[in-house]
């Protein structure tokens, strides 16, 4: 008899780590237990979770969660670099925040996360056309979470926002890899011209709260943008700004400043 070589089986480390602190976190509060269940249990996969619960935050009586939750999974079917870079997100924010004990907390509670997740399916729609339907997952995103990111802005892999509230982010903006920033930032632009006007960040930046990047300018790889800071001309790589307008400080101190989030300026002399 012929043998047959058996099929093998798809490994996801991050999304089985998922599964094994939501069997935890019912054990320590059964309270939760419906809400840990339909929201990861219930599901096969990361995919699956993150449609459901995309889908069951932007719903309202105009676009129902049924609705939502059909257009999130035909997205991640049709796109995997979307689930892939929400686990990269997830992975991200486990290392740099000091609140994140598990890979569980950023799907189930951390708004940054889940409105970056929204982001992407609002990106996804824009790319294939779908102007309207990404606008109103923007319009729904902004509303919920108080994150207003365009759905034609072009984010990378790795992101953390710590707290994520007031975040801005337009239309031509480009954020690299493993960025972090934290509340109240703003990627803006300069003018009403309809061209390439805002900031492209590049690979691992660390962003201060508060911190203003206005225009088509760039931010070196590597670098740190102090609170409270307003950049308005180009940064290079592994730098420190800090002031309004910002100015170079110093070097930005480490080769990961992103990850380190070490945010304190140090003076010497």
């Amino acid at each position: 008899m012929a043998q047959t070589n058996p099929k093998l089986t798809t490994v996801d480390p991050v999304w089985q780590r998922i599964c094994d602190e939501a069997e935890a976190a019912i054990r320590e509060e059964p309270l939760i237990g419906g809400f840990v269940h339909s929201s990861v249990l219930h599901h096969t996969s990361l995919e699956n979770a993150l449609a459901y619960r995309i889908s069951m935050k932007l719903a309202t009586s105009e676009m129902s969660d049924q609705m939502l939750r059909e257009i999130a999974d035909r997205a991640y079917s049709a796109d995997p670099s979307l689930a892939d870079a929400a686990r990269a997100d997830i992975v991200a924010i486990f290392d740099r925040d000091p609140a994140c004990l598990r890979f569980l907390q950023p799907l189930l509670f951390f708004k940054g996360f889940q409105a970056i997740q929204a982001f992407r399916l609002g990106n996804f729609l824009w790319k294939e056309g779908r102007r309207d339907l990404a606008y109103y997952v923007q319009m729904r995103v902004s509303e919920i979470f108080g994150v207003d990111v365009h759905p034609g802005a072009t984010i990378g892999k790795g992101l953390m926002i710590d707290h994520a509230h007031s975040i801005v982010i337009g239309e031509t903006a480009v954020v690299g890899d493993n960025v972090s920033m934290l509340h109240s930032v703003t990627l803006g632009g300069t003018g009403k011209e309809e061209e390439d006007r805002h900031p492209k960040i590049g690979d691992g930046v660390l962003i201060g709260a508060g911190a203003k990047v206005l225009g088509n300018i760039k931010v070196g790889h590597c670098s740190r943008i102090a609170a409270g800071s307003v950049v308005l001309e180009d940064i290079e790589p592994m730098k420190t700004v800090a002031g309004v307008p910002a100015k170079v400080v110093g070097e930005a101190g480490c080769s990961q400043p992103s990850r380190t989030m070490d945010q304190l300026l140090r003076t010497h002399g």
